[in-house]
């Protein structure tokens, strides 16, 4: 019999000072985790991090020095896998064809949503194979949750352009978008650009639209910031803004 495809969520917090993974992960993801021995992810050594302390709360089904751990390749991470033509997954999945329940993994939060992944889910439904999510945390939706913005109808857009002029033609665009049908915006940075992206947005977005921000999502200094772009301005809240960050805005 063929294996499953298990998209395993990891802790935002991305090892730094961890707190208990039973914060962060339900007992079922722990235990499913800690069964597996077949892995794919974005970097061996942090899942070996993460597996470690699975075990801290598990039993391993195998130890770290025998679990089967493969990278997706670099270029993956950099240009994205979910384009057409785009990084063929299939021979990774190898172990599943021959019985073995595979995992993939991501460094912080849910494969394949703002993360390398589609192409090794799409690989699975294309070999047949069974694809399980399981529970996690995920920041955008967090974020979304609690940001007062229109949880009905939003986009995540990704990063911006870091040009100047083209970043700031782009948040113009979205902003006209999310003006006109309600779609809220999402967006994220690597944390060194948080600053400048944040100041980019209250420069370039009408003082009347809403802009929130969060910073270390799900941890215990979860810091959460919505409010009008003009009230931003009058009153600049001290945000983490060297962590993770999610960025939205709308009305």
């Amino acid at each position: 019999m063929k294996g499953a495809l298990y998209l395993v969520p990891t802790p935002l917090d991305f090892g730094v000072d961890p707190a208990p993974l039973d914060m962060a992960l339900p007992a079922h993801t722990l235990v499913q985790a800690a069964q597996l021995t077949h892995w794919i992810t974005e970097n061996a050594k942090s899942t070996r991090g993460f597996l470690k302390r699975v075990g801290e709360s598990q039993p391993l089904a195998a130890p770290l020095q025998a679990q089967q751990i493969v990278e997706l390749p670099r270029e993956v991470h950099k240009k994205g896998d979910h384009g057409p033509g785009g990084f063929d997954a299939k021979p990774l999945l190898a172990p599943a064809l021959t019985g073995h329940d595979v995992g993939l993994v991501s460094e912080a939060g849910m494969p394949a949503i703002a993360d390398p992944g589609a192409s090794v889910v799409r690989a699975a439904h294309e070999l047949g194979l069974r694809v399980v999510p399981l529970v996690g945390p995920v920041s955008l939706m967090l974020a979304l949750a609690a940001s007062g913005l229109n949880g009905q109808h939003f986009a995540f857009v990704g990063y911006l352009p870091q040009d100047a002029a083209a970043r700031s033609t782009r948040i113009r665009e979205l902003e006209a978008l999310a003006l006109k049908t309600g779609q809220t915006q999402i967006c994220i940075e690597t944390p060194y650009r948080n600053e400048v992206l944040l100041k980019a947005l209250q420069q370039g977005l009408h003082p009347h639209t809403r802009l929130a921000v969060m910073a270390n999502a799900s941890l215990p200094s979860v810091a959460v910031h919505s409010a009008l772009v003009s009230q931003w301005k009058k009153s600049p809240p001290n945000l983490p803004l060297s962590a993770p960050a999610v960025f939205l805005f709308g009305r």
